[in-house]
């Protein structure tokens, strides 16, 4: 398991960039447009670990800017802590054994979702090419929120 990002909402994003970039420090490593989705994805990192990020070799944060105007309240503003994993069906399945819930299931072979005890949502990302569909996971519906 590798770590790769921390996901933070933000509600104005030129304010972020500033705040993260101009006061703190932080490098933009990549930036992601999504306007199907409404959203746009800026990916920032520790000027020393730019480089190894800009390959991912290096953890980020993601702000995540939704174009429509939300309320972030409740903690809703950060969003998740993202790890790699060699299979990620064998992830979850050892998951689930130790009793932690599959939020959202990897039906697609990539991307799975759990919370922590204290409910902060974690993101499992299949290293590489996303894996086949397979049973159990493709027939799993997703539980809660994450």
């Amino acid at each position: 398991m590798r770590y790769l990002h921390t996901m933070v909402r933000v509600a104005d994003l030129d304010a972020s960039l500033d705040f993260y970039c101009g006061k703190l420090g932080l490098v933009e490593i990549a930036r992601h447009e999504h306007s199907q989705g409404r959203f746009t994805l800026v990916f920032l990192a520790a000027p020393q670990d730019a480089e190894a990020a800009r390959t991912k070799q290096a953890p980020t944060v993601e702000l995540t800017y939704n174009w429509d105007p939300e309320d972030y309240g409740g903690g809703r503003n950060f969003g998740h802590l993202a790890y790699a994993v060699d299979d990620i069906y064998a992830a979850c399945r050892r998951l689930m054994d130790g009793g932690v819930v599959i939020n959202r299931p990897p039906r697609d072979g990539r991307m799975a979702f759990v919370r922590s005890p204290d409910n902060i949502s974690v993101e499992l990302l299949q290293a590489g090419e996303a894996l086949a569909p397979a049973e159990p996971w493709v027939s799993m519906p997703n539980i809660g929120v994450w």
